[in-house]
């Protein structure tokens, strides 16, 4: 899956980003991700992963989006195709 090769590609490219984190990078990712893709709000993802067995206050995925959506959209650029990104615009 391309989630999981992002998450590989961030974790070997910069451990300290996530360092300290309570929840793994995996975890972060996927709902950043999550959020930037679909009309989600926090509470709908907070919801979601406690699903999934995760207990996410909404107010930390809302801090996880202002602090790794820059970093994961730069990242992002870097390794996309030009075609990938004439497509997105």
């Amino acid at each position: 899956m391309i989630l999981s090769a992002i998450v590989e590609k961030l974790k070997r490219q910069s451990k300290d980003d996530f360092k300290g984190r309570q929840f793994e990078a995996w975890l972060i990712i996927q709902a950043v991700s999550w959020y930037l893709r679909y009309p989600l709000s926090y509470r709908d993802l907070e919801g979601m992963f406690l699903e999934r067995g995760f207990e996410v206050d909404h107010s930390t995925i809302n801090r996880w989006v202002l602090a790794y959506a820059p970093l994961i959209e730069k990242r992002l650029r870097r390794i996309a195709t030009p075609q990938y990104l004439q497509r997105s615009l």
